[in-house]
This record gives C-alpha cells, structure tokens and sequence, in this order.
C-alpha cells in the first residue's frame, strides 16, 4: 500500500527500498487505503457468503451487492460523518481461486464534497493564474492575484490535513469492517 515517491528519482535501488520500507499509512498521501486478497474459494460460493451474512440483520454493518461488487457499509448508531465503507470487487481467477480488491473509502457523500471543494479550488488557482498574466503584462500589480494564489493553495493543504483527519477518525471502524469482512470469509 505504500507510494514510493522516491523511485521516481534517480535513487539507487537500495536507498528506494530503505526509504519505501520505513513509509506507513500515516506518511503516505493516499488518503483511500487499498489492498488485494487471494481466497482459495470458488466466485459464486464466496458471493453466497456475503448474501447469507446479509440475512443476519447486523445491527451495526449493511451490506449492498450488486454482481461481483460488494459494500460494507456502518449502519446505526456507530455511524458518524467519518465513517468509512469497504468496496470489495471480487474476480474470477480459477476453478477454486477468487482475486479480491478492497477499498477503503469516506462516505460517498464526504467524498463527492471534498472533491467539489477540490475543484472549485483548483478552478480559483487557474482563474487567477490568467488574471496574474494579465496584470503582468498590462504592468498592473500582480500582489492580490498571487495573494488568491497563495490562500488556494493554503486552502488545498487544509483539505488534505482535514482528510487525513477524517481518515484517522475512522481507522478503528475500518479495522472493524475488516473483521467484518475476515469473519465472512471464514464462515
């Protein structure tokens, strides 16, 4: 799960894999966390799993199905703005073999919002990047664009740290829903 920012520069191999080694969850930028899962179980009877478990009326997890893609959600009472949701899409490999991807995700809701506000800040930056050219080159002063500039990116790195908080939040649910979803593999 971790982004190995450091390949991308002319590093050798050894440093590359001294620095990715020491990198965890909380150092890295990804704020939706990901993993990959193989279980040595046929497709269908695995999905059958997760439909019985559906059955169960968990007063705290619901599940959405929907083929091959399945949500686990928190429901209730334990159920906050920060709230994470697991994604599994699971894929035929072989006769008894299931590839699983995971994600872990906000609330559809938060996410479609922060990337609203993402955008509308990466909107602002643009627009006042053109009015600084502009001013440039009409010899007018550029402080106040450069000034909207600055606060943008200000702004972006407050989403990012309010993200990260979110994210750190509903880590002790996430580690719930992973149970959750172990629980369902084993039964």
């Amino acid at each position: 799960m971790n982004i190995n920012f450091f390949g991308i520069l002319a590093l050798p191999n050894s440093l590359n894999r001294f620095i990715s080694k020491f990198m965890d969850t909380n150092n890295e930028i990804r704020l939706r966390l990901r993993f990959n899962k193989e279980v040595n179980q046929n497709i269908d009877s695995l999905r059958q799993k997760f439909i019985q478990f559906t059955t169960t009326n968990s007063p705290d997890y619901f599940l959405k199905i929907r083929g091959y893609h399945i949500w686990i959600n928190i429901k209730g009472p334990k159920k906050a703005y920060w709230s994470p949701h697991l994604h599994l899409e699971m894929e035929y490999k072989d006769q008894n073999e299931t590839h699983i991807r995971g994600l872990f995700g906000p609330d559809p809701t938060l996410w479609t919002l922060f990337m609203f506000l993402h955008f509308m800040i990466a909107g602002t930056f643009i627009i006042f990047c053109g009015i600084a050219y502009s001013d440039y080159i009409l010899k007018t002063s550029t402080t106040g664009d450069f000034v909207v500039m600055s606060l943008m990116v200000f702004a972006w790195f407050l989403l990012y740290v309010t993200a990260k908080q979110i994210r750190s939040n509903g880590e002790k649910q996430m580690n719930d829903i992973e149970k959750v979803f172990l629980e369902i593999l084993e039964s």
